[in-house]
């Protein structure tokens, strides 16, 4: 079974649009399980951080089973979980990479697979450091004719999850 963590950004909830769209689409993969992270009422980068940790521990999950995905701090959250604790994948929307209030503004991405969908439009999450990240870590990287919120581009984005998952899926049979 593969578990995925769908996280949303600062100012969103488990609601938002593209959390609940990529939920849907692991919901039709027969072996996976997602998983809604609520961060409501939680300012600060480093306590959603810290809730992240403390839901991946009490599920008890294995990590090499793992998919988190996330949307602005929420791709944040993905990348900084990983970069301490690896895992099998990371799906990240205009992760906030880069943004010098955040406890490690560009975390060492460590999952088997990793993809990335930013748009150059984009004037809350300045594209560069994302490019850089996935530069020198060789990642999966889609740039969109879209803006921070990549609602233009959710077509896309379904369809490369969709792929993704099923990238990782093979890969977690596997190791199983």
């Amino acid at each position: 079974m593969m578990t995925v963590y769908l996280s949303h950004g600062l100012e969103s909830g488990p609601g938002a649009l593209k959390i609940q769209a990529l939920k849907g689409v692991a919901e039709k993969l027969d072996d996976c399980e997602p998983v809604v992270m609520d961060y409501r009422g939680m300012a600060e980068p480093q306590q959603r951080l810290q809730h992240l940790f403390q839901v991946l521990a009490e599920r008890g999950d294995d990590p090499a089973h793992c998919v988190l995905a996330g949307s602005s701090l929420g791709g944040w959250l993905s990348a900084a979980v990983s970069a301490q604790q690896p895992v099998l994948g990371c799906f990240l929307l205009a992760p906030a990479l880069g943004i010098a209030a955040y406890p490690e503004t560009s975390p060492t991405i460590q999952a088997r697979h990793t993809h990335i969908i930013h748009g150059w439009r984009d004037d809350v999450v300045a594209p560069e450091p994302v490019i850089e990240r996935a530069r020198l870590q060789r990642l999966s990287l889609r740039m969109v004719d879209d803006d921070h919120r990549l609602h233009a581009s959710l077509d896309t984005i379904l369809v490369d999850f969709e792929r993704f998952l099923c990238q990782c899926s093979a890969h977690s049979q596997d190791v199983a």
